[in-house]
Order: structure tokens, then sequence, then C-alpha cells
């Protein structure tokens, strides 16, 4: 890979947080409540493409999309003149009571480029945790069955039934309890772990063999009305499983007249490489759960599924009054656009290719790194102790800030904390990718030596 001046696209002050952001960090801290997390001490006054400028002029290289949100990069001029031209018409006028146009068209679009070539239907909503609701609403409404299982380590929101489906106690679900009934818990693989000898293909198997003792001892398939899994984990620690594992369960749930949900908050619209992950595990999913980067960060979401399971709801039984906003509806069928002629998806491939490749060099002299694993763009690296093989939350923490610090924006994830992830807008230019993946490199070889790794 070629070296590109280190400082061409990042600036950052080094009294970073700068006047401006800690007047703001002060009114933040007495009016918004502290259970709402934030990254670094940035306040962000312009953004464009992959850049970012605070209020006091600092310039980041956004490698974290606001969670996967920003595949598209931000402020694309045809998002921006979508919403721009939709605002001067309407700006809502809620589907149920007078319908729109761009509703129709986004989900007849949905249809024509989600996995499957059954008829399909779509609602539109607000959230990526609606979307999971109001799927499991739709999956037992058709099946007329209760139970929903989702995964060790998955995540699939907030809500009751969200955190009731997600995978990690601490910061999501403690002490926030009871949750809801009728949801369990199986077994999600995580091939770094794997027993030692044991091939990818033969843990797979194993895996799979779990799921169906979990039938026997937890959740009889006659009670259960759909399994929800996120086909690469996003929270969870962009954890890949074997196309095995996902066709096997798959496959188990057609056997056993159970719905196949698969989450696509994260790894939808050309993250991964395809528009869908779901495609390159060889399945065609009965409903999508879809947001994130589905209208370059406007707030929306959607569930698309087969037509016949879509329509099992009643007149009035799923909705919502701001479900599927016409500005929401406006800047998702410009993303899709956008990503479709500017092949963003490829651009992921090329992105992901990058990135592994960059840090798997940098792995064999830092044993730190656990593993380099992705999906096109979808990229992590874990990190444990060398000598131990402990999960390195604090060191993760550590250099998480030595990367804003820096001018790059970077997320951690996994049960552990210990997983550095890469969430980088696909329109990011070579030279913004090749500066920013320095930074990083240099804040591993610099937080190694401090912690003395």
């Amino acid at each position: 890979m070629e070296s590109v001046p280190k400082r061409q696209f990042v600036s950052v002050s080094v009294d970073f947080p700068g006047p401006a952001a800690r007047r703001l960090l002060e009114s933040r801290r007495q009016f918004v409540p502290q259970g709402l997390s934030n990254l670094a001490p940035i306040f962000v006054q312009k953004a464009q493409g992959a850049l970012v400028t605070d209020v006091d002029g600092n310039v980041f290289l956004d490698f974290a999309g606001a969670i996967g949100s920003l595949n598209v990069g931000h402020c694309p001029t045809e998002v921006v003149e979508a919403l721009q031209r939709q605002a001067e018409q309407y700006i809502h006028s809620c589907f149920h009571v007078a319908m729109y146009e761009p509703y129709v068209k986004l989900a007849e679009k949905l249809a024509a480029i989600t996995p499957g070539s059954f008829a399909k239907k779509t609602i539109l909503l607000n959230s990526g945790a609606e979307a999971v609701e109001n799927a499991v609403k739709i999956a037992r409404k058709f099946t007329g069955k209760p139970g929903i299982v989702s995964f060790s380590r998955g995540f699939h929101g907030r809500t009751l039934l969200g955190m009731s489906l997600t995978s990690k106690v601490k910061p999501y679900k403690f002490q926030m309890g009871p949750y809801a009934p009728a949801t369990y818990k199986a077994m999600y693989p995580y091939p770094l772990y794997r027993p030692e000898g044991m091939t990818e293909e033969a843990y797979a198997s194993f895996c799979v063999e779990q799921f169906e003792q979990f039938l026997l001892t937890e959740a009889a398939p006659e009670e259960l009305a759909a399994v929800i899994m996120e086909p690469v984990q996003g929270e969870g620690g962009f954890i890949i499983p074997p196309i095995s594992y996902v066709k096997g369960i798959f496959e188990i749930c057609r056997k056993n007249g159970i719905l196949f949900i698969s989450d696509e908050i994260q790894t939808g619209f050309g993250r991964t490489g395809t528009m869908f992950a779901s495609t390159q595990f060889g399945i065609e999913p009965d409903l999508i759960t879809m947001s994130k980067s589905l209208a370059a960060g406007v707030p929306i979401s959607a569930v698309t599924g087969r037509a016949e399971i879509m329509d099992a709801p009643s007149t009035g039984e799923i909705g919502g009054t701001y479900g599927g906003s016409p500005l929401g509806c406006v800047a998702a069928l410009a993303v899709i656009e956008l990503i479709e002629r500017e092949r963003l998806c490829e651009r992921a491939v090329q992105i992901g290719e990058q990135i592994r490749s960059f840090f798997e060099t940098l792995r064999q002299q830092y044993p730190i790194i656990a593993e380099v694993r992705g999906l096109g763009a979808m990229c992590a690296l874990e990190f444990t102790d060398p000598a131990t093989g402990e999960p390195l939350k604090g060191f993760v923490a550590k250099l998480v800030k030595a990367c804003y610090e820096s001018g790059v924006i970077v997320l951690s994830a996994g049960i552990y904390g210990n997983v550095l992830r890469f969430l980088t807008p696909l329109v990011m230019t070579d030279e913004q990718l090749h500066e920013g993946l320095q930074i990083i490199k240099d804040a591993i070889i610099s937080t190694t030596a401090i912690e003395s790794y």
C-alpha cells in the first residue's frame, strides 16, 4: 500500500476539545441525561463525505459513519436535493390519513432489491428497533405462535422487545427487566474461539447440532414463530458465521414452520459487499429488517417480506403516525439510486480488502491483535492479551480515545468491548482511507507501548 501524507485531511488542535465544545459539554451535562453515551467530546459543525468538522474547526476522518448509518457518506448532494424538494411540497401527512407516492415507490424498490424472487410487501417505520418489533408482530400474527429465538451476542434494539432479544446485559438491559416473554437465546458461532484442532466446517456443523438440541431442550418448534439473526453480528463484534451454519439454521426453520427474520439493520445497503448480507449466505429470508444506511441518516426503517406473511395483520394492526415519513422515503430512494449508480457494493469490497491487508501486516508484528476479520467493508480488529487470551477492553477504550484525539472517529464493539470496528462511508477515497489507517496504526503502536504488551 502506498503511503500518503499523514495529515492531508485531518486537523486537530492541541487544545482539543476546543472552547466552543467545552461550553457545549457543560450544557450537555446540565440538560441531557447521563444515560446517553457519547464516544468523544465532538460537537459537529458540518460534515461532507467522510469528513467531519467540529464547532472549533477540528477536522476528523469518520470511520464510524453514525454507527453504520452513512454508507453513502455525510450530506450526499442527491439526498440533500431530494429532501429540499420534498420539504417544499409537504413534510408530513401521515400515510394512514393521506397517502403519498414516495412511500409506495420505496416499497416497490425494496421489493426489487431484497433477496428472493417471490412477491414481497413492505411496511415503513421510524427506527431499527421499531422494525424489529413489527417483524415479530407480523411473524406471530402469521404463524399464530408466540416464540422468538435470537442469538448470543446479538443486538436488536433498546425497546422492551428489542432488549429482550438482545444478548448483552450491560449497558443495554441491566436493571431494566422484566423482559418480554416467549423470547429465547440460542448459541451463535464465534469462529475465533472454536475448539482447538476443530476445522471451521466441523465447528459450523457442531453449532447447527447445538441449535437442534436447543429445539429439544429450550423451545419447541411448535411454539416458535420466528428466528431472528444478524447475518453478521454488529454490536456483538462483527462476528462472521460460517455460511453452512446460516444455511443450516435456515433449513431447520423451513422444516419446522419457523419464519426466518434477517436483521440487516447494520449489514444492509452495501456494507458487506452486496446490497444485503443474506445474499452472501445463500438464503432468502421470510422477513428482512432495515434501517441505518437506508436514508443517509434520515430516520426511517423498513420490514420487507413475503407478501402473504406481510398481509397477515388486519387493517390497523400495524403502523404508526410517523412511519415512512415523506422525507425519509425520498432520502431512501436517492440513497439506493446512489449505491447502484456509484457501484458502492463493489467499493465496499475494495475498502474491506485494503483494511484487512493493512492490519494483517500489522498483526504479524503485534500479537495483541488476535484477529483481523471482515465481510466487505464491515471489518474489525479483536484485541486480546497474547499471553493469557484475556479480552482487552481497557486497551481498546484507550485506543479509541487516542484515535479521535489524532483525528479519526472509530468505534469499539463486542460483549467484552475489545473489538475495534470500521464503518467507513463507502464514498471514502483511497487517500482518506490510507491516512486514517495510518493514524489508527500509530495509535495501536503507541498504546501498545504504554501498556507494555
